[in-house]
């Protein structure tokens, strides 16, 4: 069953097309790489899915639904930016998160802080950048959610942390959701990727599963990415 589905999804800023006619459907139980270049419109994608932006044209469904109220609790989401407030403490996001989101597992939240040697009493404007991505990230994946939608979560974080966030993003979701990663540190992140949706300038170019690039091409994904965008 498709937990994704797009059918013509446009979205357009003014006489910006920002997505431009998407056709696309994602399963169950996959780690998907959004991949493209810069202003390709992955991080517009994400916020359609997640409701933040509204399509101009086509329609969107996750789990059959259209995105609202009722995929809220269902969609876990790790926007570019950070979003949380500065002055609270870890321990407040913990327990805002846990307010919030019924799905949300604290013991599972507090495990990896420990691991990562995050304290919860610090407050989040005396952390570094990477850590506060860090810890949004561990408040994303700390959901038992459906679908988790991350957009760039290893750009900020040093390259020593990255292979720990990626092992947590495999170990702490359901096998049976759906990870959808948009990043364009590729190399990093392929040996996690079942799947890949490939698109540039707004335009779906290709969705493919990562065994079928590497055996069609005789290369990896990332140097099949270098190919196809001349990187």
């Amino acid at each position: 069953m498709a937990i994704l589905e797009c059918s013509g999804l446009t979205k357009k800023f003014g006489a910006k097309t920002a997505l431009d006619d998407v056709n696309l459907s994602v399963e169950t139980g996959r780690i998907v790489g959004l991949l493209g270049p810069n202003g390709s419109g992955k991080s517009t994608l994400l916020k359609l899915c997640n409701g933040l932006l509204t399509p101009s044209g086509g329609s969107l469904a996750i789990n059959g639904m259209s995105p609202g109220i009722g995929t809220k609790e269902i969609v876990s989401y790790l926007p570019e930016q950070t979003y949380l407030n500065n002055w609270m403490k870890v321990s407040d996001l913990v327990d805002f998160f846990g307010d919030f989101y019924r799905d949300f597992n604290r013991s599972k939240a507090l495990e990896m802080l420990k691991n990562l040697e995050i304290a919860t009493g610090d407050r989040l404007k005396t952390l570094s950048k990477g850590t506060k991505e860090k810890v949004q990230l561990i408040l994303v994946m700390a959901r038992e959610a459906k679908l988790y939608l991350l957009d760039e979560p290893i750009g900020g974080v040093d390259p020593a942390a990255r292979d720990y966030i990626l092992n947590t993003i495999i170990k702490n979701y359901n096998p049976e959701a759906t990870v959808i990663i948009s990043t364009h540190l590729i190399a990093d992140i392929e040996t996690v990727l079942d799947d890949v949706i490939l698109i540039s300038k707004g335009k779906l170019l290709l969705t493919s599963s990562v065994d079928e690039i590497r055996e069609k091409n005789g290369k990896s994904v990332d140097a099949f990415f270098r190919e196809v965008f001349k990187c």
